[in-house]
């Protein structure tokens, strides 16, 4: 495996917060997800007034990873301000244990404090195709 700099990774997740379009919340999130073809894609919160729709830093990443073609998620990070390392949601969780089961991420907030974590420890029994009914084929 390629060496990881999580570092890195979390210092584009804090420029990507600063972009991070939260009038309601007041609470940018920045995410940052390096693919196995080297790039990163950095995400950050988008809200709405329906707050249903929402995307958070972590998804917005992964979505726009899965836009441009990647298949191989690598590492990622997430900060916020925090008083803990910000952990992602439930929403999120599930996302990466679809798309990563087992990728390191690095939590962090905005006061130093960083968490090293994992999709799996995040979600230790993630739910999966596995666990859908398999259709009869017409």
């Amino acid at each position: 495996m390629q060496d990881i700099d999580l570092h890195g990774l979390l210092g584009i997740a804090r420029v990507a917060r600063g972009r991070a379009y939260v009038p309601y919340s007041k609470y940018p999130v920045g995410a940052a997800l390096l693919c196995g073809s080297g790039k990163v894609y950095p995400g950050c919160n988008v809200e709405n007034a329906a707050y249903s729709i929402c995307m958070c830093a972590e998804r917005t990443a992964l979505c726009s990873a899965v836009a441009a073609g990647e298949t191989e998620f690598v590492a990622m990070a997430v900060i916020a301000d925090s008083d803990r390392p910000v952990p992602p949601c439930g929403m999120c969780r599930q996302a990466l244990w679809e798309l990563a089961p087992n990728m390191p991420i690095l939590l962090g907030n905005l006061r130093g404090a960083e968490r090293k974590t994992s999709s799996r420890e995040l979600l230790p029994d993630g739910f999966t195709a596995d666990d859908m009914p398999t259709l009869p084929v017409s």
